[in-house]
């Protein structure tokens, strides 16, 4: 069984100011149910995710066609109304076959990459702003989650490309925010309105050696202006800079400790973070939030089965309480509920509004590098609005440095 998905009219569109002689349409085309749809309220009637877009009639798709396309697209943010409307965007069938492609594509959108201060993943750069999405091990499940929600200043725009697809397993999980705060709205309305009053406080651990594969180090989070010269009070200098371009003042808050075994420093750095943001442009609440990943790896991690990525972050409400556990359990079952698994192709490019759709990572059969799927992060126009009127409730950009 396939999800319905309508013809787009508006994704016909002639590139008369472009250097090609050919023209080149995106058309919408169904998936298997498993990979694809329906969503439910607050989405209008009949939208799926993800909206999947392929090259239509008989010409042969070039990569500076299709980047001559995605910039005619967006002199009028077509492509960019569409994510705001289906939260995820699938383009197949496109020429792209490198990091160097996947870059041109991306960026042909026309958003500022992104810089995440603070990343807990190890991201090494093999394009302009490309990187592995997660190099995990294969074992590891990756729940789902908005990009980021750990610190204040998260990307709008999330695109992901299967530069090798496995061939079992491995799928990218795709559920709405907008769609789990509606269905936690009306189940547990007593979660919400704690979220809204108190917000939550991560509390992320930060070591100079990484604390699992795959994690990031205290240099690859914050240290990007280190010398090899630097002594520690030097270190941590920089890093402190770092963390004031969150310009969150109080509501941002560090303590360094001495690591275990003379593993030198350790940096704990406390949020006081909205799990609760509102889209820009419709102003409907959306749950950014990895709690129901934080409440998954927890269990895994009591079963032992690694199949769990470790919690770097410790995730309370904003006063310090604990959040009950059946909170946590209530939104990990909606989420299954809601999450469709997308089966990758070779060449695939997923495009996802960070804001609104959420995204993971399944296990997969065979060797690590069966599955090679690569990221690129950008910022939008604007960020998240507030839901509620506490000042930790407000994100705003981080500063230049």
């Amino acid at each position: 069984m396939t999800a319905t998905v309508e013809q787009l009219d508006l994704l016909s569109l002639n590139l008369e100011d472009t250097k090609e002689t050919s023209v080149l349409t995106f058309e919408p085309f169904s998936l298997p149910s498993t990979n694809q749809r329906i969503l439910g309220p607050p989405h209008p009637p009949n939208t799926p995710i993800p909206l999947a877009l392929q090259p239509s009639g008989s010409i042969k798709p070039t990569l500076n066609l299709a980047i001559a396309t995605v910039k005619s697209l967006q002199r009028t943010k077509i492509l960019t109304s569409l994510l705001a409307q289906h939260g995820t965007l699938l383009f197949r069938g496109l020429p792209i076959h490198s990091a160097s492609d996947f870059s041109a594509f991306a960026h042909a959108f026309g958003y500022s990459p992104h810089e995440i201060i603070g990343i807990v993943v190890d991201r090494p750069l093999l394009a302009p702003n490309v990187a592995p999405a997660n190099e995990a091990p294969k074992e590891v499940r990756i729940y789902n989650h908005n990009e980021s929600p750990q610190v204040p200043h998260a990307p709008e725009y999330v695109f992901f490309y299967a530069n090798r697809a496995p061939k079992k397993g491995g799928e990218t999980p795709i559920s709405s925010s907008l769609e789990l705060f509606h269905r936690a709205r009306a189940e547990i309305p007593e979660f919400i309105d704690l979220l809204v009053e108190k917000g939550v406080k991560s509390s992320v651990t930060y070591t100079v050696e990484r604390q699992y594969v795959g994690g990031s180090t205290l240099r690859q989070a914050f240290g990007k202006e280190f010398v090899d010269e630097d002594d520690e009070q030097a270190k941590r200098r920089k890093v402190e800079a770092q963390i004031a371009r969150y310009g969150r003042g109080k509501y941002t808050t560090f303590e360094w400790s001495d690591g275990a075994d003379g593993q030198g420093q350790v940096l704990t750095l406390t949020h006081h973070l909205p799990v609760i943001r509102t889209q820009p442009g419709t102003n409907l609440p959306t749950l950014f939030t990895g709690l129901a990943a934080y409440y998954k790896n927890s269990l895994e991690a009591k079963k032992g089965s690694g199949a769990g990525r470790k919690n770097v972050a410790v995730q309370t409400f904003g006063d310090g309480t604990p959040i009950p556990e059946e909170y946590l359990a209530t939104l990990a079952r909606i989420t299954d509920e809601i999450r469709v698994l997308h089966r990758w192709q070779d060449g695939d490019v997923l495009v996802f509004d960070n804001v609104i759709a959420q995204h993971g990572r399944e296990p997969w059969e065979g060797e690590q590098g069966d599955r090679v799927v690569l990221a690129s992060l950008f910022d939008g126009e604007t960020v998240p609005g507030p839901y509620g009127f506490g000042e930790w409730a407000r994100v705003v950009q981080a500063l230049d440095g």
